[in-house]
């Protein structure tokens, strides 16, 4: 191991997080408004002491307000979630919305029957937009490339370096080693000297995504940098690489731009001394 990747190893970040990583609180409110006409009739079970009648009385006013109910466990219907039910059965947990005695059955088991007699739950609209805040932090690890992105945007910004985002590899046709796949690149950045195409990530933790990304850059850098004004940039953080750092060592010969968030200013300043073009 080289004294320069040892180096780049030690300046691995432990994160990329912004605050507003933690909770993306515009999806949460779109994802309660999309219920929230019927989260406020099933609030008619708040205070019941006789849950089945409650709910024979709502059912027979709108039978699709308990369409909702699994959100009230931390279920989506997309995940299509199974149960063994009272007779021993695996049924999904959404069977359970279509007559009153499998509802009655749901709200009880579940526990949330006395929460709503003892009025535990003031107001279920309030208390979905809890369930949602915590459903959306299962959702940080898929921010994290995104995070990584802004961060990057920011470098960039600060330096007044000019750039292109999300452009696809279709906008350089001289690129024939490439094949028939699309691929989308995070940054393009143009000098007049060459036009450089960067991706960017970040990883936490380990796993299998490493290597693969690790191998799919080395390999994809050579077909783009074979051409004389066009160079590969790959941008990467997070100690997730410190358990994949053979991997990512290996690509680190292979591609002769890589870059932390540690060692970004090089390439900041290597391009300004290139002249960046304003398009």
């Amino acid at each position: 191991m080289s004294d320069q990747f040892k180096n780049f190893l030690s300046q691995l970040s432990e994160t990329n997080a912004t605050l507003d990583y933690f909770t993306d609180f515009d999806k949460v409110k779109s994802n309660v408004s999309k219920i929230a006409i019927k989260l406020n009739q099933l609030n008619y079970l708040i205070g019941k002491t006789d849950i089945k009648a409650a709910v024979n009385e709502l059912y027979e006013e709108n039978p699709k307000a308990f369409e909702v109910l699994d959100i009230l466990v931390a279920v989506r219907k997309k995940d299509k979630k199974k149960t063994f039910n009272r007779e021993g059965k695996i049924v999904l947990v959404e069977s359970y919305f279509h007559s009153v005695d499998r509802i009655v059955e749901f709200i009880e088991d579940t526990g949330l029957a006395e929460l709503f007699r003892n009025k535990e739950i003031k107001n279920l609209v309030d208390y979905v937009f809890g369930v949602e805040v915590g459903l959306d932090s299962n959702t940080r690890k898929n921010r994290g490339g995104d995070n990584m992105v802004k961060a990057v945007s920011l470098f960039f910004d600060k330096a007044k370096i000019f750039y292109k985002k999300e452009v696809s590899n279709t906008e350089f046709p001289e690129i024939s080693s490439l094949g028939v796949d699309v691929k989308r690149f995070d940054f393009v950045i143009k000098t007049k000297k060459k036009t450089y195409l960067i991706e960017t990530n970040f990883f936490n933790s380990s796993g299998s995504k490493l290597n693969e990304t690790a191998r799919s850059y080395s390999d994809l850098a050579p077909k783009i940098n074979k051409y004389e004004t066009y160079e590969f940039v790959w941008i990467t953080d997070g100690q997730g690489w410190l358990s994949a750092k053979n991997k990512l060592e290996e690509a680190y010969n292979t591609i002769p731009s890589m870059y932390n968030l540690a060692t970004l200013k090089k390439f900041i300043e290597k391009i300004k001394s290139e002249n960046v073009i304003s398009e």
